[in-house]
């Protein structure tokens, strides 16, 4: 089964992550990571409620993090594999500019 985590920051600037062969990420440890980078990057709840959901942390952690970690070799399998874990889904879409994950 394909299992892929992609970034896209800007038109014709996106980032794959294959996750084949990867080691799977237990799912409280992916949350925990997540919510580290949350607080390392200074990422703002995207609703006005506060509340963060998993997506959302997903998503603003990976504008946060930038072409500068995402080209990370190390960062970016660890983001992968931590929102592939935390959203239980094997082929994940993360649309900055739109705003929007997909699986």
């Amino acid at each position: 089964m394909q299992s892929q985590v992609s970034v896209t920051l800007a038109p014709g600037q996106e980032f794959r992550f294959d996750l084949e062969g990867a080691e799977p990420m237990a799912n409280e440890a992916a949350r925990r990571w997540l919510d580290e980078q949350f607080t390392t990057l200074d990422c703002e709840p995207l609703r006005a409620s506060g509340k963060v959901l998993l997506a959302d942390k997903v998503l603003t952690v990976a504008q946060a993090a930038g072409a500068r970690l995402l080209a990370d070799p190390a960062w970016s399998q660890t983001f992968a594999r931590a929102a592939s874990a935390a959203l239980a889904r094997p082929v994940i879409r993360v649309d900055v500019p739109g705003m929007a994950v997909t699986f």
